[in-house]
């Protein structure tokens, strides 16, 4: 018999309260409900991976035009497979570049291996010389398949061509020894003893020019005949002390103990080689020192070009802090140093990406890109004042790049983005425009990010137009007027959809300043529901040398897999990044530690504002790289908004990372600045969780970066969790490093214990992606 306590009402109403309080809390404190970071959620993480992977169809891949040709082709995957596909723009006739089942089946007898027509053992054709006949590489040798007495024939193996894998950071081999032959051929000029020799190729001595090299101050074998074949040019070089970085290469695949390994790696603030041109006059084997005043401040010189006329040479001047670049001439009859351009910046002038210089008739005139208006546009200079003679281009918009200069019709095919007031700022199209700034043509106009390729007389170009929510066009275009003359490809997504994906969504909101759009995408999983609550994941990368929020269709799901458990993933590109304003990219000038963070954080609270779902309680960050140091930096910085953070391969105090990228930002002399945006230096602020991921072989950002900031949280008492992947390079961190990755947000965001990690899953190599 059961026995039931009766209880007083006002005790049943307190005790009711009770439980609705805990229960209340405990809902605010976990964010998912059932189904959110679950073995089934992974499963389908990985079923949608699987059914997504190769079945977007009818998009071309790279776009190969034949050489002085009006022809081109091209392998794009359709429902059959990979075909190959060739294109006469003339005609205006697509086929197939040969007969894929006859080729197959010649191949298979010769290879004695079963070979499907449309899984061909090879990606790249070539044609021979009547663009009929194509030549492939499979099993090891070069074949040809063509018509008549061509039919199908093996040519021989195939000899690869050496690769050279020269690592980024080493520095030129200036004082090596090689020989620069005359452009007449009667004369041979190379460096001995740290000096400049001249010998004539056929009889007679060699002739000493230069007295004064040494090993401490030698002449660089990167000599520079004039055409005219009488004057020589190059430089003498003060060489730096090499700064090298070294790593343990723990578990090598060719012996069992470790490798101690080393590269040339310049860190900010540390000497560079200083180079000052010399002329050689060779008629009267006199040298002539070149005053080096315009150009006594070097963070970089460019190489020595002569005039075609031999009357001069010009070089580039990069002044170390990067506020000011010059184009210099340098007379070469005597010397006199001029400059043709001087840009200067109260910031940086971002030299990296946005520099483009064109010389127009032998340097009567200059094509100059420039932000001096506070956008990057084009300028005609007179190539002898280096005046303005006309801004070619001029608006509240970029030129992104310059394609062709046609200095006989005096035009520039060139791309930009933000033309269009109605449309993404970050979308390129193209344009046509005259010298004079007159005739602006636009030879794309579809809302859509445009990629364009041109054929070698830029009469023609291919077009692929798509954004993140709208699903590649290829067409062929005339590049008179951009009239479309052939459609050729037009994506087939159907299968995608029906997997349940679903496209990003282009959100965008005011910045900081209540007045600047910024704009970004929004992830969602395939099973979302609108009246559950997700935490947000932003995928961060805020280097000020690019703006990076797809604007293609989107063929990596990395962030899509990642939603698949449970959340919301977003991507943002915030001030201090690039394709905007000079004004948009200046805010991270000495200051990389903004990272356009207020502007992200108020561009999700808007996104929360228009969508309830998006649960910003629960705000999580990740990134690779700069990506890394801002990922962090989200904790260290902003820690009242985000959470919990994955940094991978981070830069985390910019004194530690590559010169040239970080003094380009955070300017020169080193100041209290770069240990102000020091995620090592603010280690103490950590109040979030954090998973830092490395590389121990990363040569790319220095691996003690993130082992420095390990140390400083230790020091700190802050708890942190850091995954050290063997033998791998400057990555996301690879299969392992991702499944740590999702892991870690699900703990920490769903506060749900992940799944064990299947014994019988693909093993993971832990190499970078």
């Amino acid at each position: 018999m059961m026995h039931v306590t009766q209880l007083p009402s006002s005790t049943l109403r307190r005790t009711f309260t009770s439980v609705l309080i805990i229960s209340t809390l405990w809902l605010l404190h976990v964010p998912s409900s059932f189904g959110q970071g679950k073995a089934e959620d992974y499963k389908r993480s990985d079923a949608l991976k699987e059914a997504l992977k190769d079945k977007l169809y009818n998009v071309p891949g790279t776009v190969h035009w034949l050489p002085n040709s009006q022809r081109f082709w091209y392998l794009t995957r359709t429902r059959r497979g990979a075909e190959f596909v060739i294109v006469d723009a003339v005609r205006k006739t697509r086929q197939p570049a040969f007969d894929a089942e006859q080729l197959a089946q010649r191949l298979s007898a010769a290879t004695g291996k079963k070979i499907n027509p449309y899984q061909l053992p090879f990606t790249a054709i070539s044609f021979g010389k009547d663009d009929e006949a194509v030549e492939f590489v499979a099993e090891g040798s070069v074949w040809q398949f063509g018509p008549g007495e061509v039919a199908f024939r093996k040519k021989g193996p195939f000899k690869a061509e050496p690769v050279t894998n020269r690592y980024w950071g080493a520095s030129r081999e200036e004082d090596r020894t090689r020989t620069v032959t005359s452009p007449d051929s009667n004369w041979v000029a190379y460096i001995k003893d740290y000096n400049l020799y001249v010998r004539p190729r056929q009889q007679g001595s060699e002739i000493q020019l230069s007295f004064d090299g040494s090993a401490g101050e030698y002449y660089a074998a990167t000599i520079r005949w004039s055409p005219d074949s009488k004057k020589l040019v190059t430089n003498k070089v003060r060489p730096n002390e090499k700064h090298l970085i070294y790593f343990v290469r723990s578990s090598p695949t060719d012996q069992l103990q470790p490798k101690l390994e080393n590269r040339e790696y310049l860190k900010p603030g540390d000497a560079l080689p200083v180079r000052r041109p010399q002329l050689f006059l060779l008629d009267s084997k006199r040298q002539i020192s070149i005053d080096d005043a315009l150009f006594n401040q070097q963070f970089s010189l460019s190489e020595l070009t002569w005039r075609k006329d031999s009357r001069a040479f010009t070089f580039e001047y990069n002044q170390r802090g990067h506020q000011v670049y010059r184009v210099l001439e340098v007379n070469a009859a005597t010397g006199a140093v001029r400059p043709l351009v001087e840009e200067t910046s109260k910031t940086f002038i971002d030299y990296s990406g946005k520099r483009y210089r064109h010389d127009v008739d032998d340097g009567k005139e200059l094509i100059w890109a420039s932000e001096r208006d506070g956008w990057n546009h084009l300028y005609l200079l007179d190539g002898v004042t280096g005046e303005v003679k006309k801004q070619i281009t001029k608006g509240n918009w970029v030129v992104r790049n310059v394609v062709n200069v046609d200095d006989k019709k005096r035009t520039i095919l060139f791309a930009a983005s933000g033309m269009n007031a109605d449309q993404d700022p970050y979308l390129i199209q193209y344009y046509r425009v005259n010298f004079d700034g007159t005739g602006l043509t636009a030879l794309t106009t579809e809302n859509a990010n445009h990629v364009a390729t041109f054929s070698p007389d830029f009469a023609f170009f291919t077009d692929t137009y798509s954004r993140v929510d709208m699903p590649p066009v290829t067409v062929l275009r005339n590049t008179t007027d951009g009239s479309a003359v052939l459609e050729l490809e037009k994506a087939d997504i159907s299968d995608w959809q029906q997997a349940g994906w679903k496209m990003p969504e282009v959100f965008t909101a005011k910045g900081r300043d209540g007045k600047t759009d910024i704009w970004g995408i929004i992830i969602r999983p395939t099973n979302y529901d609108s009246t559950r609550k997700y935490p947000v994941i932003e995928n961060i990368y805020a280097g000020p040398h690019g703006s990076f929020v797809p604007k293609t269709f989107m063929t990596s799901l990395a962030m899509h897999e990642l939603a698949e458990l449970g959340f919301i993933v977003v991507q943002i590109d915030g001030m201090g990044t690039s394709n905007r304003s000079k004004a948009f990219q200046d805010v991270c000038w000495k200051n990389l530690k903004d990272a356009g963070f207020p502007d992200r954080i108020a561009w999700l609270k808007d996104a929360a504002r228009r969508y309830p779902a998006l649960d910003l309680d629960h705000v999580g960050i990740y990134g690779t790289s700069a990506g890394g140091q801002s990922s962090t930096g989200g904790l260290l910085f902003h820690p009242d908004f985000y959470k919990v953070g994955v940094s991978s391969c981070g830069c985390h105090d910019n004194r530690m990372d590559k010169m040239w990228w970080n003094e380009q930002w955070m300017g020169y002399p080193i100041g209290p600045h770069y240990a102000e945006c020091s995620n090592v230096t603010n280690a103490d602020k950590l109040r979030g969780n954090l998973l830092l991921i490395v590389g121990e072989v990363d040569d790319n950002v220095d691996p003690a970066s993130t082992m420095q900031l390990a140390d400083a949280l230790i020091k700190a008492k802050k708890d942190f969790d850091l995954v050290v992947v063997p033998g791998m390079g400057h990555s996301t961190g690879g299969d392992f490093g991702e499944r740590k990755r999702r892991d870690f947000f699900v703990r920490h965001l769903l506060n749900v214990n992940p799944p064990a990690w299947p014994v019988n899953s693909t093993p993971v190599t832990g190499r970078a992606n």
